[in-house]
């Protein structure tokens, strides 16, 4: 993870997302680009939004501003190769377009100038869209704990297999790892399905040994059975698949991302 994307937007978590960043930078000897999207060009001839969006714009120009200054005061001495980018334009689609290289996109659980509300539109979306993962953060959290386990949700979808794949740097550092199937009772078997112990296998050619943990049926729903099984093992991560698809208009998250994204308690690395 040398290449590391950084959704930068001024709301009440975005210096302890940083903190994060920063410290996953050094970790990996990596290179952080922070990226700050202005919604639209202030200097756009066309306003189709009406005078209340034109009078909003020089309020975001100048937050950007804001924002950039005090980044650059922060991060001078950090000792972490960095580059602060300005793009206009919705913040999914400008992280979109930066992530082409990029190793993983670092955002926040709370939509961006959406009033703050979860789920994050723009986190699934870029996880659906995105050819990295993508690690959401809740808004108190400071630091991944590598001394604490991780949670990956596995069913042996392709889904589950790119995050699990995606996931190597990180599963390598945490203290332990558990690969957590949830049993969704006569749920017929799909043909992509894999086993569990492949999975397993996976990791052990990276070095990593896991345990095999069986969950049964949660009347509340695999993502309520999920989180329980980080919060009884005191997690540090949870890695598990974006389920959903992204068709023009149509952007639809499936039911357990979007419910993971509503009430994110932990460090999230989702890949679709």
């Amino acid at each position: 993870m040398k290449s590391i994307l950084f959704n930068a937007y001024a709301d009440k978590g975005h210096a302890r997302r940083l903190d994060l960043a920063l410290d996953l930078a050094r970790v990996f000897d990596g290179h952080l680009t922070l990226l700050n999207a202005v919604p639209y060009e202030a200097a756009g001839t066309i306003d189709p939004y009406g005078a209340a969006f034109a009078a909003m714009v020089p309020i975001w120009r100048d937050e950007a501003k804001k924002l950039r200054e005090k980044t650059e005061a922060d991060l001078a001495n950090e000792g972490v190769p960095w580059e602060f980018v300005e793009t206009a334009g919705p913040v999914s689609l400008s992280l979109l377009r930066f992530s082409a290289l990029a190793d993983l996109v670092v955002i926040g659980e709370r939509e961006p100038r959406g009033g703050g509300k979860a789920p994050s539109f723009t986190a699934g979306e870029v996880a659906l869209g995105t050819d990295c993962p993508v690690l959401v953060l809740p808004d108190e959290c400071e630091r991944i704990d590598f001394d604490k386990p991780a949670i990956v949700a596995w069913d042996g979808s392709p889904e589950a297999s790119h995050a699990l794949r995606s996931a190597v740097p990180l599963l390598a550092k945490m203290s332990n790892v558990y690969l957590v199937m949830v049993g969704e009772g006569k749920k017929e078997k799909k043909e992509f399905d894999l086993p569990p112990l492949r999975g397993a296998d996976y990791l052990s050619r990276h070095g990593i040994s896991c345990e095999l943990v069986q969950l049964a049926p949660d009347d509340k729903g695999v993502a309520h059975a999920i989180q329980s099984a980080a919060d009884t093992r005191g997690a540090g991560l949870i890695v598990m698949g974006a389920y959903g698809r992204m068709r023009l208009a149509e952007r639809l998250f499936g039911g357990v991302t979007r419910e993971m994204l509503t009430d994110v308690k932990i460090p999230l690395l989702l890949k679709h």
